[in-house]
């Protein structure tokens, strides 16, 4: 649709639609967050419309739950193996029904919209349940919440609840909704364990944000918080045959760093800055030829700095992407010059696909993972939309790194220096987690631990026995820390979020399972997908291998109402408006891509 044709079409449902109460409640318990969406509809025109129901998630979060209630009944949505729910789809387009989808919008969000046709003065229900487990990152967790109703609403409520056991260090709210006028829309209400914020702006209120106007509110509202870390060893604790273990230890030394950035960007000046001088640190530019700056890696001193921006200032891209033999080369400088207790990490920055030197993506992966072995990590930042994100992600991810998608905005220095923050201080290697007494344990083996940052291992209980389950020898580098942790008791767990662990475990393997699948092939790379989709299933989380289904049974399909007048109207026009017939049988359809 045209821009302008949108604003019309808003427009034109803003003035005939009612949005009567849009809720959101979020509860956050032991950083595992479950948000509800609910938005009450009224048709106000004397003939029949169809309705639009569009918000936007976070996209590490599954959507898990979505229902409508049109004229007192429910149709709930089914979680389906994306092939069986395809067939669906097709014969639902094929009758001219509509379909909802998710797509991604921006960084971290993802849009859900579907639409529904109803009754002249009627109403109409939506509820959206979606779930995540909030990852730390720089010292804290982010609960991200996006409101946008389209239109301003008379009762417009967000309550958001956070429960951390080990007790909340300190909570901040910021983003779009928490600024102007909106600031005192919002009460904080903290107490040793819990945290509430609420947000009930008045209709005028919604009006006035900065990022608002006459469609209302317009932005997010961001939760940042950390939690009291009284034990070294981590906090672990037990709920109906399940448990996690978050490990954020703290009083930790750094470890000096060997890292070499091979790179095509100028964005890296504002990194060198950051370098600690007992690091030791690289630089490879590449195009169709491999320049390091020196041959070896240096101390990072002012001088070196200095001379190392001088260098940068003189990149220039001249088109052509060797990363194959960048790589390499960053490899062997950082293997030729080994150092006892320091960490190694080398970085790719690349705004473009390999296109001189060898250019096979499968090969490319397997020089590089042969030439790294298990020895040190490799991160990889694509620049803008041009890159093989896929390839750069699969690479990452076999090299015991992540890959990250720096935008192409005003702020992508900004964006490059945020993950490096993330990435600037090791305090730990080679950590080892065993858990005698565990079974189907979530990733137990870490290559590296960042200061601010998080470890997360989750899994179920042998025979659910609690008395024989312990948490030891948590090693890393040369820091051993007690043995054995004690297990929380089940009951700090509330009782209305009892089964929050055993989803946890569900969600964490989910995810896992999808980037091992990444770097299998055959038998193998099936196995994994087939547990996946199983545990997505049971769990009705909507993951690549998933689509939500919602339809509306076949035998009340047909509805028989007077006939609407043709002009202005809006309905899914499937050919039998004329006989006075309008067809009520929607269907949903969500679906999620792999990154």
């Amino acid at each position: 649709l045209s821009t302008a044709f949108r604003y019309l079409l808003v427009s034109y449902q803003k003035q005939n639609v009612d949005i009567f109460s849009f809720y959101i409640n979020s509860t956050v318990t032991s950083r595992y967050a479950t948000t509800v969406i609910t938005s009450r509809v009224a048709n106000i025109l004397n003939e029949s419309q169809e309705i639009q129901f569009e918000v936007k998630i976070p996209k590490n979060a599954f959507i898990s739950k979505f229902r409508m209630v049109i004229e007192g009944k429910t149709y709930d949505g089914v979680v389906k193996e994306k092939e069986a729910a395809q067939q669906q789809y097709n014969q639902a387009v094929s009758r001219g029904q509509s379909a909802g989808l998710v797509k991604s919008v921006g960084r971290t969000l993802e849009d859900f919209k579907t639409s529904v046709t109803v009754a002249a003065f009627s109403k109409v229900t939506f509820e959206l349940t979606y779930e995540e487990l909030l990852k730390r990152r720089l010292g804290k967790y982010e609960l991200l919440i996006n409101a946008q109703p389209m239109q301003p609403v008379a009762d417009f409520k967000m309550d958001l609840h956070i429960q951390e056991k080990p007790g909340i260090s300190f909570l901040e709210v910021k983003g779009d909704l928490s600024t102007g006028d909106l600031a005192n829309a919002i009460k904080t209400t903290r107490a040793d364990k819990d945290a509430w914020v609420t947000f009930y702006p008045t209709r005028d209120q919604q009006t006035k944000c900065k990022s608002c106007g006459e469609n209302g509110l317009n932005g997010d509202l961001l939760i940042a918080y950390d939690v009291e870390r009284r034990h070294s060893k981590g906090e672990v604790m037990v709920s109906n045959g399940y448990f996690v273990h978050y490990f954020a230890p703290k009083n930790v030394p750094r470890i000096p760093k060997n890292v070499v950035f091979i790179t095509t960007r100028l964005a890296l000046l504002r990194i060198l800055s950051d370098l600690d001088e007992d690091d030791h640190f690289g630089l490879i530019t590449f195009d169709n030829e491999v320049s390091l700056w020196k041959r070896e890696l240096l101390k990072a001193t002012e001088t070196n700095l200095e001379n190392a921006k001088s260098f940068v200032k003189e990149i220039r891209d001249r088109g052509a992407t060797d990363i194959n033999a960048a790589v390499l080369a960053g490899v062997d400088m950082i293997s030729r010059h080994p150092r006892e207790g320091t960490a190694s990490i080398l970085i790719l920055l690349t705004d473009g696909d390999p296109t001189t030197g060898e250019t096979n993506i499968e090969k490319i992966m397997a020089n590089v993972k042969e030439a790294i072995g298990t020895k040190f990590p490799l991160y990889c930042l694509g620049f803008g939309y041009d890159v093989n994100f896929d390839f750069l992600t699969k690479m990452s991810l076999e090299n015991g790194g992540v890959a990250r998608r720096i935008y192409e905005d005003l702020d992508a220095d900004l964006q490059l220096q945020g993950f490096y923050d993330e990435v600037a201080v090791p305090l730990l290697t080679d950590i080892q987690l065993k858990y005698p007494g565990g079974t189907n344990l979530t990733k137990t083996s870490f290559s590296l631990y960042f200061n601010g940052s998080e470890i997360v291992v989750s899994g179920q209980i042998t025979d659910n026995s609690v008395e024989s389950f312990t948490t030891e020898v948590i090693k890393g580098s040369n820091v051993t820390f007690q043995d054995t942790i004690m297990t929380k008791d089940p009951s700090d767990v509330p009782p209305e979020n009892e089964d929050f662990m055993q989803r946890l475990w569900a969600y964490l393997t989910v995810k896992q399972l999808l980037e091992r699948q990444v770097l299998l092939k055959g038998q193998e790379k099936e196995d994994e997908k087939k547990e996946a989709l199983k545990l997505s299933l049971k769990y009705q989380f909507v993951t690549p291998l998933t689509s939500m289904v919602v339809t509306k049974p076949q035998e009340e399909e047909v509805e028989v109402a007077e006939k609407p007048e043709e002009e202005g109207r809006e309905h899914i026009d499937d050919g039998t408006s004329n006989c006075g017939i309008l067809k009520l049988l929607w269907y949903v359809r969500i679906f999620s891509s792999l990154m």
